[in-house]
């Protein structure tokens, strides 16, 4: 997760959604990702993702009632992102007034820094060269939420995570940067108990995701005019599971023993 600066507004956009381009995948290539002169190509698309995100989020606020704030990555070389751009994308992630009540949850010092997207659970659409993810991440900084989850499960038995993850077929459970995998969709519940042998908030990053392949010369559908509102409801699928994971006041597992 590339981090934020001060020195990097949200640029404008309305809620709409756009159709990707060659041009956008093209921008994010190893050939350049590093070069400045494709940085107005890549704001444009910023400026897509943003669009898809309040697309999403006013849905996710009429349909289910929470409200989640959306913010995007950077689209020029920089210090935090190794100064080459191969990767974007828009987050939803809980909104300042719930950020709020958690600081209070967990305390002023746990909660250093919870203004960073990373160190909450998020919900994200990206677009690398030649991919487009949609997923669900619990980064290990934001072990609160992982937390949250494990202590849920506890509580509640492996069968009620199985149920939420079970309706999201076409995505997989994974450990990021592991090899292994949980395909969603017929999850039993010895492989759920399995990942939760390996997984530890604080420790590792939990991603439920599913990618679209948009390889150079086979993007058809990555630039179709129904990708982004195909996106945001994959994005839409995994509010569910969000609701599940990730601590809240309808949510509250943290410390529980």
């Amino acid at each position: 997760m590339t981090a934020r600066t001060d020195a990097d507004p949200e640029p404008q956009a309305r809620a709409q959604l756009v159709p990707f381009s060659e041009g956008d995948f093209h921008a994010l290539s190893s050939a350049c990702a590093r070069d400045p002169q494709f940085n107005d190509r890549r704001l444009e698309l910023r400026r897509k993702l943003a669009s898809l995100a309040k697309v999403f989020a006013a849905r996710v606020k009429a349909e289910h009632e929470l409200a989640l704030d959306t913010r995007t990555s950077l689209h020029h070389p920089h210090a935090f992102n190794h100064m080459q751009v191969k990767r974007m994308w828009a987050y939803a992630c809980r909104e300042k007034k719930e950020k709020s009540r958690l600081k209070q949850t967990i305390g002023a010092d746990l909660a250093k820094d919870l203004d960073a997207a990373y160190r909450n659970a998020f919900l994200c659409v990206a677009l690398e060269s030649d991919a487009i993810e949609v997923s669900l991440r619990i980064h290990a900084d934001a072990w609160y939420d992982g937390q949250n989850l494990v202590q849920r499960v506890k509580a509640e038995g492996v069968d009620a995570w199985k149920n939420v993850l079970n309706e999201l077929d076409g995505f997989r459970l994974a450990l990021a940067d592991w090899k292994g995998e949980w395909p969603c969709g017929a999850l039993g519940r010895e492989r759920l108990e399995e990942f939760l042998k390996y997984y530890k908030p604080g420790e590792h990053a939990l991603v439920v995701e599913r990618r679209f392949a948009a390889p150079p010369g086979a993007r058809g559908e990555a630039v179709s005019s129904a990708m982004p509102a195909r996106l945001v409801d994959e994005l839409a699928r995994l509010v569910p599971l969000y609701r599940f994971a990730v601590w809240s006041r309808e949510s509250d597992f943290l410390f529980r023993r």
